[in-house]
């Protein structure tokens, strides 16, 4: 099943700054081009055909870069928190105001991690869609600035919301995922709420899947860790 995705790029990215007081931060160089260009090839690559882009901070500059995305085979539609709601609504605001652009269910990704070889596989989605959990999330051992991790993996692949799984350990949500609109549906539109408290209420009902992922990834969040992943 071809789904939609949804990239998160509305973020203001303090942690980036300087760099992102004048471009955004998915717009910034990996390897001699954007960061959010790898998601944008990996997606077509894969199969997937529409794309959306949330924007909020210094967003003029994304559709500028991008356009519409026929360059690499794709369809992009942009939902524009700054404009319409005076800036960022976090995660599960963002994808409450892009709910209509989506459907129901949707490949999910932020525009500030680099995970080259990770595939939007369409038999997962397809998997996902047939399914009712509420979303399916990929994990990543721990990075060193996050070494309590997030949730565990239980026995049964689901996800654990207050301990860790038989291997003893939590680990950290990569920032991909299969998502199904019914998780945030009912956030009202304009408003900012975050997606981990959902993510916890969903794993407490076991309606969220998780799988370790255990290709190359970093989440690209200050300037030391651009320059290491940008270095030879």
């Amino acid at each position: 099943m071809i789904l939609p995705a949804l990239i998160l790029a509305a973020g203001r990215g303090e942690r980036m700054r300087p760099l992102t007081d004048t471009i955004p931060k998915p717009l910034l160089p990996v390897h001699g081009k954007p960061l959010i260009e790898w998601h944008l090839e990996a997606l077509a690559r894969d199969g997937v055909r529409q794309v959306v882009i949330n924007t909020a901070w210094l967003e003029a500059q994304i559709p500028a870069a991008l356009g519409d995305g026929a360059r690499w085979g794709l369809s992009i539609h942009y939902s524009m928190e700054g404009r319409d709601h005076g800036g960022a609504l976090e995660t599960a605001g963002g994808i409450a105001k892009a709910l209509p652009l989506l459907g129901d269910n949707f490949w999910l990704v932020s525009g500030d991690i680099h995970a080259p070889q990770f595939r939007f596989d369409p038999l997962a989605a397809a998997a996902f869609e047939a399914g009712d959990r509420l979303a399916h999330l990929w994990l990543v051992p721990n990075p060193p600035y996050h070494p309590q991790g997030d949730f565990g993996i239980g026995p049964d692949g689901l996800g654990l919301a207050d301990s860790p799984g038989p291997d003893g350990v939590r680990w950290t949500y990569s920032n991909l995922a299969l998502v199904r609109g019914a998780l945030c549906e009912h956030v009202p539109v304009g408003e900012k709420v975050p997606l981990g408290p959902l993510l916890f209420a969903g794993m407490r009902q076991q309606r969220i899947g998780v799988e370790a992922y255990k290709g190359p990834w970093h989440n690209v969040g200050t300037p030391e860790q651009l320059h290491h992943l940008n270095a030879p």
